[in-house]
C-alpha cells in the first residue's frame, strides 16, 4: 500500500526506514536530502511507537504486534500508530547497510507525517483505552471532530478506514 520497488534513491525521494531501539525497532520517515554512496542524509520525523512496545510488554498484544515492533513496514506500522507515540525532528544519517530504507510515495509521507502531527495516535489510544461510558462517549465526540477539520483527503480517509476496522465510531 504504502511502499514501492525503486532502483535507485534520489534527493527529494521520500523514505521509510527502521532504526534499532533495544529489542525493537522506531520508524523514521523523511525526505532524502543528500546522498553519499550508502548514507542518506534524511529529513523528517523519527517515531518510537512506545504505546504498541507498552501493551506487548504488559503481554496484552498479540505476535502481531510484536511482529509490527520487530520488522516495521509502511503497511503495517498503522496498526502501531493507533497507540501512544513518542517522536522527534530527525536530521541525520541512515547508513543502507545497517538501515532498512524503503521509497515512499510522497503521499504516503504526508498519510503518516500527518498522522503524527495531528496527534491522531494520542486521541485514538484515548478512545480504546476508556471504559464505555459518558467519557468513552466524549472521547468518541473528539476522535469525530478531529477528523472533520482534517484538510488532507488521504489522511481524512485514511483515519476513517482505521477507526472502521478497530470498530470506534458507531
Amino acid at each position: 500500500m504504502f511502499g514501492r520497488k525503486s532502483k535507485q534513491l534520489q534527493e527529494g525521494s521520500y523514505v521509510f526506514a527502521c532504526k534499532p531501539d533495544g529489542q525493537y525497532n522506531n520508524v523514521i520517515i523523511g525526505a532524502i536530502t543528500g546522498i553519499d554512496g550508502n548514507k542518506l542524509g534524511v529529513s523528517g520525523l523519527i517515531i518510537n511507537m512506545a504505546g504498541l512496545k507498552n501493551k506487548v510488554s504488559q503481554g496484552k498484544a498479540g505476535p502481531r504486534s510484536e511482529e509490527i515492533l520487530k520488522t516495521p513496514t509502511p503497511e503495517n506500522c498503522i496498526l502501531g500508530l493507533v497507540y501512544r507515540t513518542e517522536h522527534d525532528i530527525f536530521n541525520d544519517t541512515i547508513d543502507l547497510n545497517e538501515n532498512k530504507v524503503v521509497e515512499i510515495s510522497e503521499k504516503s509521507f504526508y498519510v503518516l507525517d500527518g498522522w503524527i502531527r495531528e496527534s491522531l495516535p494520542e486521541i485514538i489510544n484515548n478512545v480504546l483505552s476508556l471504559q464505555d461510558g459518558p467519557e468513552k462517549d466524549q472521547a468518541k465526540r473528539t476522535l469525530k471532530q478531529r477528523m472533520d477539520t482534517l484538510y488532507d483527503k488521504n489522511l481524512k480517509q485514511n483515519l476513517y478506514s482505521v477507526c472502521r476496522s478497530l470498530k470506534i465510531l458507531n
